[in-house]
């Protein structure tokens, strides 16, 4: 039992504190449970509290241990100020409770402690006080932000504990002048918004002078050039670092947010060679120094984390996130190093790094907050998870997963968090060692054509709360997809495809851990070719081709997967299973397409038929069935409207799809009914009919619902739906509910309006560009991780197009001292790999078809905006450029392949650029400024020669 475990019982169960006090002594004699236990014992009493606000049996337990010592102030100071920032612990009175009580403990309790060790603990820094500091200023902002009432003083309580703990900043020789300038940013903050006591106003005002002066000249010198915007004349190293570079969340966050949302794309998180080539790229580019780096891919990991969504159904989702930052980051990390390590960085090297970096995440108790409140939140969300798992902290599943795969020391991790050696094995691990077996060799046994689905579903339950175990469940479903397909083994391939799109966070880990896109190519080479011609139970074995088809579907509309996909050297089309919704005319059929078309037809809607046999089936590859699906639907709602064919025959040939036989083809079926009705109206009065049946019946399976709802959703919000209202046999709310009931939103069924889930206007469609660049600035400005989907873009507007609208805002963000974040966000739009087939490169375009013509632009505005367009151009072209140069050695030397990810080698656009800058020179006074500070840069004429003055 843990002290947590204990305090929480004795007090449900009415334990005195005298009582409870005894028993946690007993506890940590019988379990040694370690010098943290003072820790331990406060954070158990706050989290009560966060339950029962402001409760007196909670402070006679608190009093009562800090009376008798077993609880030291310094330590209860830290962990309530840190707790503080939780939203749940902001009650007024519950905040007033604990700050008099630290205050009276204080002023009454000092005998044989000096007056700071009573508040600071004396083991530590000045560093660790500062960032105290930072907790208690933000518990002044809390007090200020609450409600004031008459029977507590907080604003009072909260400004003494802000001046004790002012008061025991002694030495600041250690803080660098980055760090002056955060925390001079974060008293000033308090002194301009607050209305201070004038005691606590006095404190800080001396605090904010001492900052000042520490920072010295040269660093309020740089701080005002900022603010002034003055132009950079010079393009040295400095300039790739940037001024922000100790406190920049947009470079690393911008890499992030891309290999998850991009995963199962070239340059995504399942992709490993390719990734850890776009880390090296941006390490190179950057030219961070190694702990410089980490702790800036960290800061950010843990900020994605921190801003991502507790729901489940987004690209966000904290979920994800936690997969991927605990789960898959510290693989990449130690891929990252090996490559490194293969270039001349040592080993040693790395580690010091990793480890400065996360004890510099250590001091940022803010975010550690952040992410804290929406890993509560989740569970709220998640009732699934187990006891086991849901206390385990998100810090300290990442530092073992650091640990597991050999990137950090034992020694360390246990220093960064020494309860790490007491915390019990996950449930998985303790599974696979009872059975004296690895995890993926657990893994392996279980998923099996044995294990029960409730059984199966459990265990990926398991799966996808342990991020550890993650790599080897990918492992694991990669190598049986792989046999299974090679052996055409369609009973266990099928197993394994209905397992996983049945489960759909199970797909989530495969995309971050491997190139899910290769397991499409051996579905499509299978659903290609295979025939039953020679197979003793046809229809058991088109039952299991299906189950491989809708999970193909189910990943190619999940991840918009639509560009031909190439392995090993060989082209695979998705069209197959993305146009099973054509609808032919008979007489574009090819003569064996006409023939299976004529024969099923006549099997199913003709009520003289005996139906579907397996010499029907022999003779009909699935592929081609697939194919004339929606064909064989189109006709025959067009046979029943000019009544050729009757209801009941219409409705039993249905029933053949609705059963394990056809049910795969469902999806482009349903699509094309869709269509046909969207387009043909009052014309089509039968094909809503057959949507509500098959989508609405208790056999339509889950993932035909999934992947068709949306569309389904959009159609029904049309005004032009209306006119089936009259019809007696459909009812539009049955059929909206079901699609809502599907995608899990709780939305009144009879509504009319779907703001929520339909397309967007046409015009609202072409705004989603600037409304990507607004949010990604915007995220940026707030010390975010911003994200831009470049691929959607350009989906919305032509790429000439949407880089004039970057450039637009880039200019107006630019004018207003955002200069740094204007030449990351750019330097990431033009020079980040991406999948080709999607998005076409942006360096080539933006340098050939762009710049001239806003250079033209420059050329006639006014001095002042000239003058910042033409530095914030310099800015762009140079560190786009370097960064194509890093990313391409990077591709090179990491994935042991000559490719020009980004169209055209940086040194050739560089050839043209110089050329073209040259030719212009004479008569574009802006072209001649470029060129000669181009010329001027050491830095860039070092990789871009051509531009020597």
């Amino acid at each position: 039992m843990s002290l947590a475990e204990l305090t929480k019982n004795s007090y449900q169960c009415g334990v005195s504190p005298q009582q409870w006090l005894g028993l946690c002594k007993l506890l940590v004699q019988q379990q040694d449970v370690g010098v943290d236990f003072s820790t331990a014992i406060s954070n158990a009493i706050l989290e009560l509290y966060r339950l029962y606000p402001a409760d007196p049996t909670l402070r006679e337990y608190l009093q009562l241990a800090l009376s008798d010592g077993i609880l030291s102030n310094a330590i209860f100071v830290s962990t309530f100020i840190r707790a503080a920032r939780d939203p749940a612990l902001q009650n007024g009175s519950t905040l007033d409770m604990l700050c008099q009580l630290a205050l009276s403990t204080h002023y009454t309790g000092t005998s044989g402690l000096s007056h700071a060790a009573s508040i600071i603990p004396s083991a530590d820094s000045q560093a660790h006080v500062l960032s105290k500091v930072q907790d208690v200023l933000a518990l002044l902002r809390i007090a200020h932000s609450l409600p004031p009432s008459n029977f507590h003083h907080l604003i009072a309580s909260t400004s003494d504990l802000a001046i004790l703990l002012l008061s025991c900043i002694t030495d600041m020789s250690q803080v660098t002048a980055a760090q002056a300038m955060i925390y001079l940013g974060d008293a000033n903050d308090v002194l301009q918004s607050l209305r201070l006591l004038p005691e606590l106003r006095q404190v800080l005002e001396g605090f904010v002078l001492s900052l000042s002066l520490l920072m010295g000249d040269d660093a309020k010198a740089v701080r005002d050039a900022q603010m002034l915007h003055a132009m950079q004349l010079t393009m040295g190293k400095n300039d790739v670092l940037g001024a922000n570079v100790e406190t920049d969340t947009v470079t690393c966050g911008l890499l992030l947010q891309s290999l998850v949302a991009c995963r199962t794309c070239d340059f995504g998180a399942g992709s490993d060679l390719e990734a850890v080539a776009v880390m090296t790229g941006t390490l190179r580019w950057t030219s961070w120094a190694p702990n410089v780096f980490c702790t800036q891919l960290l800061v950010a990991a843990l900020t994605c984390v921190a801003q991502s969504s507790a729901r489940d159904d987004n690209e966000s989702s904290f979920s994800l996130w936690r997969a991927f930052v605990v789960g898959r980051l510290p693989r990449l990390l130690f891929a990252l190093e090996k490559n490194l390590e293969a270039h001349g960085t040592m080993e040693a090297d790395w580690r010091a790094a990793m480890h400065a970096a996360l004890l510099s995440l250590s001091q940022r108790s803010d975010l550690m907050a952040q992410c804290d409140v929406v890993v509560r939140q989740s569970k709220g969300h998640d009732s699934a998870q187990e006891n086991n798992t849901s206390h385990r902290s998100l810090i300290r599943e990442f530092i073992q997963q650091l640990l597991a795969v050999g990137i950090i020391e034992y020694a360390f991790a246990v220093s960064m968090d020494p309860m790490m050696v007491n915390d019990p094995r996950t449930r998985l691990q303790s599974e696979a060692f009872d059975h004296g077996c690895s995890i993926e060799t657990y893994l392996d046994s279980k998923l099996t054509l044995d294990s029960s689905p409730e059984d199966t579903l459990l265990l990926l339950e398991k799966i996808r709360q342990e991020p550890g175990s993650h790599h080897c469940f990918a492992a694991v479903v990669q190598k049986r997809f792989t046999s299974h397909s090679t052996s055409l083994d369609l009973e266990h391939l099928s197993h394994l495809t209905r397992t996983l799109y049945h489960h759909d966070f199970a797909l989530d880990i495969l995309s971050l851990h491997l190139k899910i896109s290769n397991l499409i190519c051996n579905a499509l080479e299978i659903i290609s070719e295979y025939d039953c011609e020679t197979v003793g139970d046809p229809q058991t074995a088109v039952s299991h081709l299906g189950d491989i088809v809708l999970f193909a579907e189910m990943v190619l509309a999940k991840f918009r997967i639509s560009s031909p996909i190439i392995k090993d050297g060989k082209v695979y089309r998705t069209e197959l299973l993305r146009c099973t919704s054509r609808v032919y005319q008979l007489d574009d059929l090819s003569p064996e397409h006409k023939s299976a078309f004529a024969t099923w037809y006549k099997a199913i809607f003709d009520s003289n038929s005996e139906g579907i046999d397996d010499a029907l089936l022999r003779t009909t590859k699935p592929q081609i069935l697939l194919q004339i699906s929606a064909t064989l639907f189109s006709q025959a709602a067009l046979a029943r409207q000019e009544n050729r064919l009757d209801n009941d025959t219409l409705q039993t040939g249905m029933s053949y799809f609705l059963g394990p036989l056809l049910r795969w083809t469902l999806v482009g079926v349903i699509h094309a009914m869709l269509f046909e009705i969207g387009h043909r109206a009052l014309v089509a009065p039968f094909h809503l009919a057959i949507v509500q049946n098959i989508l609405c019946s208790p056999h339509c399976p889950i993932v035909v619902r999934r992947l068709c709802s949306p569309s389904c959703l959009r159609l029904l919000s049309s005004r032009r739906i209306q006119a089936f209202l009259q019809s007696p046999v459909l009812d539009i709310s049955v059929i909206r509910a079901t699609c809502f009931q599907t995608l899990g939103v709780n939305k009144d069924p009879s509504c009319k309006a779907l703001e929520d889930h339909q397309i967007s206007p046409a015009t609202r469609w072409m705004d989603f560009p600037k409304q990507e660049i607004h949010d990604a600035l915007a995220l940026a400005r707030r010390h975010k991780a911003p994200r831009i989907d470049v691929t959607r873009c350009l989906s919305a507007t032509p790429p000439s197009k949407f880089l004039d609208l970057l450039w637009s805002e880039l200019s107006v963000a630019s004018s207003l001292g955002e200069m740094e974040t204007c030449r990351r966000l750019a330097t990431f739009v033009l020079a980040m790999p991406r999948q080709l087939s999607s998005a076409p490169p942006l360096l080539p375009i933006f340098m050939y078809n762009v710049l001239p013509y806003l250079i033209t632009a420059i050329d006639q505005q006014q001095a002042t905006e000239k003058g910042m367009n033409t530095q914030l151009l310099v800015t762009i072209i140079s560190s786009a450029l370097t960064a194509a140069l890093h990313i391409e050695w990077a591709v090179q030397t990491v994935c042991q392949e000559q490719r020009f990810v980004l169209g055209q080698p940086s040194a050739a656009v560089a050839r043209r650029l110089a050329a073209d800058l040259r030719a212009q020179k004479h008569s574009s006074s802006t072209s001649a400024t470029i060129l000669q500070r181009l010329g001027s840069s050491p830095a860039f004429v070092t990789n871009f020669p051509v531009f020597v003055m």
